[in-house]
């Protein structure tokens, strides 16, 4: 072949390469701030100052804008490429997945100082430890799919999320109990029960981001 059409064929080839290494970097990115905002809900409820805790509040709210700023990429990305590391589907449920634990990461802290409740609450303490938990699992089967080499760190990752967001249930439930049982003041009873249902939920999405990653690995181990 003459070597100008192997030139020729060498830049065609570099047009529909996959832009994998942009995706991947993204998708890291995010779930270090994922792991991260985990790490700052624990801490917001380790914190019994108020303003020292809208300090950290702040700082959460920070992560979830860099979040926000990630996922925007993503989609960009997604629209402008033609050729992806995994189903554009799978890209985009997993971007929005991620997204929606830090949103409700930042909601149920946001919650806790906007409501003044006094986060030294068993049910709160417990459910931020899960989510911290699980965050943390999430960001290590994430931190594998750039190869996805050690099926055996993300399948176990995911089933921790798994086995996590069944104790948030659990908790979630005994909360609740607990709560109408000992709570006279009817308006504290509404506050915390809301804030159970948010840090709950924020478990719920950790799942549904272990779920997509979960098909993703199935189509493409």
């Amino acid at each position: 072949m003459p070597k100008f059409s192997i030139m020729a064929l060498n830049s065609i080839m570099k047009i529909f390469m996959p832009k994998d290494r942009v995706f991947y970097s993204l998708f890291e990115e995010v779930a270090d701030t994922v792991a991260k905002m985990g790490k700052m809900m624990k801490e917001v409820v380790a914190e019994p100052d108020f303003d020292k805790r809208a300090a950290i509040i702040s700082q959460i709210e920070d992560q979830e804008h860099v979040n926000d700023d990630l996922t925007h990429k993503i989609f960009t990305e997604l629209g402008r490429n033609f050729i992806t590391p995994f189903d554009r589907e799978d890209i985009h449920y997993l971007a929005s997945s991620l997204d929606d634990i830090c949103d409700y990461i930042y909601s149920s802290a946001k919650k806790i100082n906007f409501y003044k409740v006094n986060p030294n609450d068993t049910g709160i303490q417990k459910m931020a430890d899960l989510i911290e938990q699980s965050a943390e699992q999430i960001k290590n089967a994430v931190k594998e799919l750039r190869n996805m080499r050690d099926m055996r760190k993300i399948t176990d990752a995911l089933v921790k999320v798994n086995s996590i967001e069944n104790q948030a249930d659990d908790i979630f439930d005994m909360s609740i109990d607990k709560l109408f049982e000992t709570e006279p003041d009817a308006k504290e009873v509404i506050k915390k029960r809301e804030i159970y249902q948010v840090m709950e939920i924020v478990t719920d999405k950790c799942e549904d981001a272990a779920n997509v990653i979960e098909s993703i690995i199935i189509k493409y181990a």
